[in-house]
């Protein structure tokens, strides 16, 4: 893995997370809450990883909706070149519905659980082939 690209934080109230994140760690406010459908909020730090605030709850409450709709969840998402992208998504898919490959705009992510169940994404900014084998879908594909 080349880098960690991005986290997402689930948090129980997202006002004060963000006074937190905002005033006490102070970090860049990339895109505020009410540019989501949800309830996010999203930071980058001084290296470029991007935090992203959720209020989603908890994993361990989540029943099958919740790995039916793995967005937005908490997650640490690795990036990697589009090689080992592709062979990774081949190896971990099947795991859930609707794993990816995603359409995140600069770059292309799929969804995946660790053998302790925790949550993970795998992302690439490298471009695709003209051949791509698997349609890409975006956050409103997944209601």
């Amino acid at each position: 893995m080349d880098a960690v690209d991005h986290i997402n934080l689930d948090v129980d109230d997202l006002d004060a997370a963000y006074a937190f994140y905002r005033d006490v760690l102070d970090l860049d406010l990339l895109r505020p809450p009410e540019e989501f459908k949800g309830e996010h909020v999203m930071f980058e730090t001084d290296g470029g990883t991007v935090v992203t605030l959720v209020e989603t709850g908890r994993g361990e409450r989540w029943d099958d909706r919740g790995l039916d709709h793995p967005l937005d969840k908490a997650h640490v998402a690795f990036e990697t070149d589009r090689e080992t992208y592709a062979s990774l998504m081949d190896h971990l898919d099947g795991q859930f519905p609707n794993q990816g490959p995603y359409d995140w705009g600069e770059f292309e992510g799929f969804y995946f659980l660790d053998p302790s169940g925790n949550l993970l994404e795998i992302v690439t900014y490298d471009p695709a082939p003209a051949d791509r084998e698997r349609s890409l879908m975006d956050h409103d594909d997944v209601e």
